[in-house]
């Protein structure tokens, strides 16, 4: 991307009157050292990770191109920003992974002491289903 395509006509014209600066409107990188955008102000083309999972894609092994900063609660937050043309599809598992992955949830329901199956995940602090774990504190 360009640095023109990083601009904003609305915030370039706020910049430009007197009085009125915008904190976090850094096209170009000089004042934060990368460029930077304020909440909702983000170029078309630019999205953050979560953008990108809900479309069903990731960053692609590339680095960010940008930031988002805002201020919440006296702290300043930032959300990282990836271009869209080059991500890739995120990766889905083989039916091998998912078969694992039922496996282990199935042994997380299972009770260590009685063998039964539960409709709940076995807490780890007793390492037993409940019923059993009443029965050892009586």
């Amino acid at each position: 991307m360009t640095a023109s395509a990083l601009t904003n006509e609305f915030l370039d014209a706020l910049g430009a009157r007197i009085g009125i600066r915008v904190e976090f409107y850094d096209p170009t990188g000089s004042r934060y050292g990368f460029p930077t955008f304020p909440f909702h102000y983000a170029p078309e083309g630019l999205a953050t990770r979560r953008q990108l999972r809900a479309e069903g894609l990731c960053p692609g092994g590339f680095s960010p191109v940008a930031q988002i900063l805002w201020r919440h609660r006296k702290q300043r937050r930032i959300a990282l920003l990836y271009r869209r043309d080059l991500a890739k599809p995120k990766r889905t598992a083989t039916p091998a992974q998912l078969a694992v992955i039922e496996r282990m949830l199935i042994a997380r329901r299972t009770c260590s002491t009685c063998g039964l199956l539960r409709d709940y995940y076995i807490p780890r602090s007793i390492g037993e289903c409940l019923s059993c774990a009443d029965g050892a504190l009586s």
